[in-house]
Formats: structure tokens, sequence, C-alpha cells
């Protein structure tokens, strides 16, 4: 009952972004050739750039350490930024690990949850969005900044090995007619964190050029979102 509850809320929190695309219309700010990832937090604007081991959020992992060559500016802030987590409980890239899970498309869309997993011996807490970008085999951004759906965020509070997930949401390319590209990562950079982690992306092609190049984010939630 446990695991139909968390798909149940998976699915609704993931019908936002496909109300908000419509018919595919795209919003993405950038033009697809933007040099380095732009990342924001759980706080505000867009952003840029383990989990409790799961076979359902393994699509691909990151090593838990900042890529070589992948800009650092890809730097997070929370939405909205009224109530972020308090600095000193906040959750630090070095005692994350991200991950990408199973893509749960549906109505034209491809949905696929960013896991960050507390891998400390502390307990810490997340709040808002992570920064993302999609990245060629170079470190090179493909595509526009993804936007961020107007959902509620929520502090989250992980205990040693415990994960959290946003929802990354795109128009499937085949349907929208989006120039598309297949990255070679996503990088995702935690709220209000400068340092970002690298996952390897197993996802396929992704929009990145074209009026329906915009991918969405939703804020964290607990779980895995599988």
């Amino acid at each position: 009952m446990r695991n139909r509850s968390q798909k149940v809320r998976r699915a609704a929190l993931l019908a936002g972004p496909v109300a908000v695309l419509g018919l595919l219309a795209g919003c993405g700010s950038g033009d697809g050739t933007a040099s380095a990832p732009r990342t924001e937090s759980g706080t505000a604007a867009p952003a840029t750039g383990g989990t409790t081991p799961t076979p359902s959020a393994s699509a691909g992992e990151s090593t838990g350490d900042a890529p070589s060559g992948v800009p650092t500016d890809a730097v997070s802030d929370s939405f909205p930024p009224t109530t972020p987590a308090p600095a000193s409980t906040r959750c630090h890239t070095s005692e994350l690990s991200a991950s990408v899970g199973r893509n749960n498309p549906g109505a034209g869309q491809e949905n696929f949850p960013v896991v960050l997993t507390n891998k400390s011996s502390r307990t810490c807490t997340l709040y808002g969005y992570p920064g993302t970008a999609f990245v060629d085999a170079s470190g090179k951004q493909l595509g526009p900044d993804p936007t961020r759906s107007s959902g509620d965020a929520q502090t989250v509070r992980l205990a040693p090995g415990q994960s959290a997930w946003a929802g990354l949401s795109f128009a499937n390319p085949e349907v929208s007619g989006a120039g598309t590209a297949t990255p070679a990562a996503l990088v995702v950079t935690p709220p209000d964190e400068r340092d970002p982690l690298k996952v390897t992306w197993k996802g396929g092609e992704v929009p990145v050029s074209g009026n329906e190049a915009s991918v969405r984010l939703i804020p964290f939630s607990p779980g895995t979102g599988g």
C-alpha cells in the first residue's frame, strides 16, 4: 500500500508540469548553445549546472564527487525564497550522492525523478529545487536552462541513508518535434550549494532547441519517486 501511495503521489506531482506544458508549448530560456550550465537552489530562479540504493532509482548514479571540467556556477536557490533550509542543517554536496530514477512517461511527457541521498552520518535538510543541466562529454551544456514549476516547496529531512526526489519533465521530442541531443550526463547541484554532482544520463534523447525544448522541475519530496 505504501508503494502504491508513493506512485500516486509521484503521478500527482508530475501532473503539474504536464498541465503547464499543455500541447507541448515551450517556454525555456536560452537558445540551446549556452557554454556553461547555470543552477539555482531551493528558493528561487531557474537552475542548471546516493539514494537508498533501490532498483527503481538506478537509471544513472553519480560518483559523489564534483565532476572535473563541468562548470561549477550551476548553483541552486530555493523557491519561494522565504523559508529555505537553515544553513546549520542544510545538506551539502559532499554529504550527498545523486541518481536519476526510471522514466515514468505519460501524456506525451518524459518524467524522471532526480534523487539525492544522504551519505553522511548526520541528519540534514533539503528545500526547494536542484540545479540541473544536461551536458555533453566535454561538459558543455545542452539546451536551455530548466524552468521551475510553481509547486509548493517543503523542507525534507534526510537521516543518514534517506533520499529525496525532484521531478524533471519534458515533452517527448518525437511528439513535439524539438531538436534533440543525447547528453553524456546530467549535472545536479543541491539546493543552495555551488558544487555539482554528475550523473551518467541513460534516458536517451532530450529536447535542446526549438519552441518545445522546455524542461521543467518540481521541488523535492521525500523518497526516491519510484
